[in-house]
């Protein structure tokens, strides 16, 4: 499981073996969710995470995208 970044408690990452669309998983103590990035942000599921820290994984995954949508390609580029 790639970690692309663990910020405010908050870990943004992939699983080896994904698929599209393009998304990042996102968990902390209290939970895990799954949300969609590939044109706009979407929660898919939520496992837990509190409403504020899905607030901030969502704003911080807008701040993110380009970089995670980058290394989405680069890990799975091979694999499709």
């Amino acid at each position: 499981m790639p970690t692309l970044l663990i910020l405010f408690g908050l870990r943004f990452y992939f699983y080896i073996n994904d698929h599209e669309p393009i998304h990042i998983h996102v968990e902390n103590g209290d939970g895990e969710a799954k949300f969609e990035i590939q044109s706009d942000i979407k929660l898919l599921y939520n496992r837990g995470l509190k409403p504020k820290d899905l607030r901030l994984a969502e704003s911080i995954i807008e701040e993110n995208k380009d970089n995670f949508i980058r290394q989405w390609e680069k890990i799975f580029s091979g694999n499709e």
